[in-house]
């Protein structure tokens, strides 16, 4: 019995032995990783009491036994993080005009110089006062004449013969825009409209480029695809066209496309480039903010040619003395907007014609001869200036005949350009065309 209590002291003496020896390991072990012992005190370490809402990183360095090779945990600001703006829904809207740029100044290309003639501190001089013209020359059954030279054309300002500084049968690029009725007067019409507006389109060549605007009311006046070279973007802006509800508003429609056709210039080449709208309507205008007058007065300061196909036969031709009829006056307006910018006027009976309509746009944008005039009236008093070109008929039997605007205004002085009036436009929808 007594060797049995001794057996057992001597086991419990070993195990407190070995318990010693494994905590002595355990110790250097945690000494040679720089790892605090659990449950121990080390001799200087502070006791005060800790806090437990400081950050990590803070409780770290007011404790020196904390662990020098460790990286401190990232910690989250307290400030509430800002929310990502969700996407606008406008943004999936059609791009729109914008505010006007500043007046386009029309810059006529320098000729070139020899680069012995021009010494430092001499003085370069180049003349922008020339005025540029788009001519086309059609016989009598409207074919074009396209073998004509400088000196069978003569070009009158208020009936003064003008000195010609520039002419060219070169074919240039071409920024032009279709503007298209998508009012419900159009409903029949729409799927034929958009087949000859791809013809065209499909006419593009290097360097042409072309907008694409849907119109309604003053309000619903709306770019569907700005400036483009590409046809894949043209063609999907004329696939979604759609008819709607409103009252119609042709002179607005055209005052705002022509005024981007005119002021819009690419950066990558000259100012050569001719400018020209396509516009298809019924022709009836019943709602527009601007007044024909103050239209014409627009298109005569700016070199856009303007072609119309009008659909005026489902008008109502019923009229009075003092009252026009609808046809007659859509007829009037859609004649003196190609009249006045030297386009052209369609009015087709079928829809049969759109095919043949369409080509011949592309043609007549095509053999166009390019004539610049130095003008002899240099007062700048912003008038009105006619214009007339006349072609030598030579000995041909068929009648030439040269079509150009009518027209321009006389730029003013700077400085001198009284202030206009102040206008308000009606409400826009986001994505409409609007001007201030």
């Amino acid at each position: 019995m007594l060797q049995q209590k001794v057996s057992l002291a001597n086991r419990h003496t070993r195990g407190i032995v070995y318990a010693s020896m494994l905590g002595l390991l355990l110790a250097f072990i945690a000494t040679a990783t720089h790892l605090p012992v659990a449950g121990a005190v080390t001799a200087g370490q502070d006791n005060r009491p800790r806090r437990s809402d400081l950050p990590s990183a803070t409780r770290s360095a007011q404790n020196p036994v904390a662990r020098p090779t460790a990286t401190p945990a990232t910690t989250r600001p307290s400030a509430t993080p800002t929310p990502t703006p969700k996407p606008d829904p406008s943004d999936r809207i059609a791009p729109h005009l914008g505010e006007p740029p500043p007046a386009p100044v029309l810059k006529a290309k320098p000729s070139p110089t020899p680069e012995e003639d021009i010494d430092e501190g001499s003085i370069l001089k180049i003349n922008t006062d020339l005025v540029p013209l788009n001519v086309r020359v059609i016989d009598r059954n409207n074919r074009p004449i396209n073998n004509l030279r400088q000196e069978d054309f003569r070009v009158f300002e208020d009936g003064v013969p003008q000195p010609i500084e520039f002419f060219s049968l070169e074919e240039v690029p071409i920024s032009y825009g279709m503007a298209i009725d998508t009012s419900g007067s159009l409903r029949s019409q729409l799927l034929s409209v958009i087949d000859a507006g791809k013809t065209i389109i499909n006419s593009n060549k290097s360097g042409d480029e072309t907008f694409l605007v849907r119109f309604i009311s003053s309000d619903k006046i709306e770019t569907v695809q700005d400036f483009t070279a590409n046809r894949d973007l043209l063609m999907d802006a004329l696939d979604g066209l759609y008819v709607e509800g409103g009252q119609t508003a042709i002179i607005d429609a055209v005052y705002l496309t022509a005024e981007h056709v005119a002021e819009y210039k690419r950066g990558d080449d000259s100012d050569r480039r001719r400018r020209a709208l396509i516009v298809i309507t019924d022709g009836e205008d019943r709602n527009s903010f601007y007044k024909q007058d103050q239209l014409f007065a627009k298109l005569r300061e700016q070199d856009v040619q303007i072609f119309v196909i009008g659909f005026v036969n489902e008008l109502d031709k019923e009229g009075g003395l003092i009252r026009k009829s609808p046809r007659e006056r859509a007829v009037n307006l859609i004649t003196k907007l190609a009249t006045e910018t030297g386009g052209r006027a369609f009015f087709p009976q079928s829809l049969s014609e759109l095919p043949e309509i369409a080509n011949q746009i592309v043609r007549d944008l095509r053999t166009q001869y390019q004539i610049a005039y130095n003008p002899t009236n240099k007062t700048r008093d912003g008038s009105y200036r006619s214009i007339k070109v006349a072609v030598d008929q030579g000995s041909s039997s068929d009648r030439r005949i040269a079509l150009t605007r009518s027209g321009r205004i006389a730029g003013r002085e700077s400085g001198s350009r009284p202030t206009p009036p102040a206008v308000r436009m009606p409400a826009q929808k986001t994505g409409a065309v609007t001007r201030p």
